[in-house]
């Protein structure tokens, strides 16, 4: 299993479900349960590492981060495997 979400960086130990799941029902080893269920996406419109950090910016500081430590801890969405091409 990976250790942090590869579509959006969070640690997998943080997500309450351990990870997304498959289509089988299987948990994704490689996306968190914010990101991916039943095998697709949650967010199917989110295309690119901008949009994907934008919105992960503003879930955190809907849960109280301060801005700059939001964006700190999204500057690595652009090198997890979801993104690369």
């Amino acid at each position: 299993m990976e250790k942090f979400c590869q579509s959006c960086g969070m640690p997998m130990e943080k997500d309450p479900q351990l990870g997304g799941t498959e289509k089988s029902g299987e948990k994704s080893e490689m996306y968190c349960s914010h990101c991916y269920e039943d095998g697709e996406f949650t967010a199917p419109h989110i295309t690119n590492t901008k949009e994907m950090q934008a919105f992960c910016i503003d879930i955190m500081k809907k849960q109280g981060w301060n801005s700059i430590l939001a964006w700190i801890f999204t500057r690595s969405i652009p090198r997890l495997k979801r993104w690369k091409k």
